[in-house]
C-alpha cells in the first residue's frame, strides 16, 4: 500500500534556511514522520543540488541510505530517489515545485522526483520514467503517478513551455514516457495562493512573512 503526506505551514519548515534553522527543521522533520507512523531512520532525503548543469540525477537507495539526510547529513545530491523496499521513505522538502511520486504497484518499485523548472526544462518528467524502465524494468503503462501541490501558472507561468503551469508540463512529460493518462492525478492545491502552504515565490514577492519549505514523504506499507 503506497503513503503520501504532505506536511503544512503548521508543522514548520521542512528545509534548514541557515545555520540557525538546522536543529528546528530536524524537529521539525521528525516530528512530521513520526506523526505519520514513519521512522525519520527508514527515511531518505532528496537533497537538491544546484551547483551542475544537470537536473535529472536519480539513484535507486537500499538500506544504507535509510536516514541520510534525516538522522544525518545527507551524502547524495539528486533530483529522485528510488525505492523497492517496504518502510523506506522518501522525502522531498518544497518550495513551489513539483513533487512527483511515481509508484509501480505490482514490482513495488516507488520514485520521488524533484520537477521544478530546471529540471523539467530538460525533460525531467520524462526521464524519471525512463530511469525506471530502464533501471527497473517497469511498464509506464502500469505506472501510478500524484503530483504534489504547485504554484500555479498564475503565478509561476513556464515561459519555455508557452506559459503552461508546471502540473501540466509535468504531465505531458510523464505521457511521453508512456504513462497513461488517467493513471496521473494533479493536486488543485495552489502552493502560491495558499498561505497553508509556503511558498517561495510569493516571500520573494513580499507576499509572505516567512520563508520556509513544505515537503511530500512518500513509502510503501
Amino acid at each position: 500500500m503506497l503513503q503520501i503526506f504532505t506536511s503544512t505551514v503548521s508543522d514548520g519548515s521542512m528545509k534548514p534556511l541557515g545555520k540557525d534553522d538546522v536543529d528546528r527543521t530536524s524537529k521539525s522533520r521528525s516530528d512530521f514522520l513520526n506523526a505519520h507512523g514513519i521512522r525519520p531512520s527508514d527515511t531518505t532525503c532528496v537533497r537538491l543540488g544546484y551547483n551542475s548543469d544537470n537536473y535529472c540525477r536519480y539513484q535507486t537507495v537500499g538500506v544504507t541510505h535509510r536516514g541520510d539526510g534525516i538522522i544525518r547529513p545527507s551524502s547524495l545530491i539528486v533530483d529522485g530517489l528510488v525505492t523497492a523496499a517496504a518502510n523506506h521513505a522518501l522525502f522531498l522538502p518544497l518550495a513551489d515545485c513539483i513533487g512527483a511520486v511515481v509508484h509501480d504497484p505490482k514490482k513495488n518499485i516507488l520514485m520521488v522526483s524533484h520537477l521544478g523548472r530546471h529540471n523539467l526544462e530538460q525533460f525531467g518528467g520524462t526521464k524519471s520514467v525512463e530511469y525506471l524502465v530502464k533501471n527497473h524494468g517497469v511498464d509506464p503503462k502500469k505506472l501510478s503517478v500524484w503530483l504534489s501541490p504547485a504554484a500555479s501558472k498564475d503565478h509561476y507561468p513556464l515561459f519555455s513551455f508557452n506559459n503552461q503551469s508546471l502540473h501540466d508540463v509535468a504531465a505531458e512529460q510523464c505521457i511521453v514516457a508512456g504513462v497513461l493518462n488517467e493513471h496521473i492525478t494533479s493536486s488543485p492545491i495552489d502552493s502560491a495562493a495558499d498561505n497553508a502552504y509556503y511558498s517561495h515565490s510569493q516571500f520573494l514577492k513580499a507576499k509572505r512573512d516567512d520563508d520556509g519549505r513544505f515537503a511530500i514523504v512518500a513509502t510503501m506499507k
